[in-house]
């Protein structure tokens, strides 16, 4: 039996470690491309493939994650994280001669907060519409009603 178990460790030790695929913030990073620019918050790279070929392979890499939308801009296509995943966008642009430009982005607390207080503000904005109809309306029905009742008070007198 130890027999049996030391050799199955050392099969599994002399096995070649799967290669595991890099990534920048969560979001993978295709192989062979050339690293333009990396700071903490983004990674600017170049890849000698179509636009297509990039686009497929994201695709397949990110189909695991729900929150993922895609969205085809006639310069570029933009890939946008919904869910709260580390980074942000991965912008995939249309090819530039024989080179695909990749740019992956960190989420930020700008953009978060900006699209919270656009979202706030919206909310109220809405609500004040519908209390200046609702304020509106009221007012017509109420006149209304009051002519009715003079109405019936001058026939009653009659």
């Amino acid at each position: 039996m130890k027999k049996h178990l030391l050799l199955l460790l050392t099969f599994f030790l002399l096995l070649p470690a799967p290669v595991m695929a890099e990534d920048f913030l969560g979001a993978p990073v295709m192989p062979g491309t050339k690293i333009i620019k990396k700071t903490d918050s983004r990674l600017e790279m170049s890849i000698p493939q179509t636009h297509d070929q990039v686009l497929d392979y994201y695709k397949n890499a990110l189909k695991k994650f729900e929150d993922i939308r895609i969205r085809n801009w006639p310069e570029s296509t933009y890939i946008e994280d919904d869910g709260n995943l580390p980074w942000h966008s991965i912008t995939i642009s249309k090819e530039t001669g024989n080179e695909t430009d990749i740019t992956i982005v960190k989420d930020n607390w700008t953009w978060i907060m900006g699209t919270l207080l656009l979202r706030f503000i919206g909310v109220f904005v809405v609500l004040m519409i519908l209390f200046l109809a609702m304020k509106g309306y009221g007012y017509l029905i109420s006149r209304s009603v009051a002519r009715l009742e003079e109405k019936k008070k001058a026939a009653a007198k009659a």
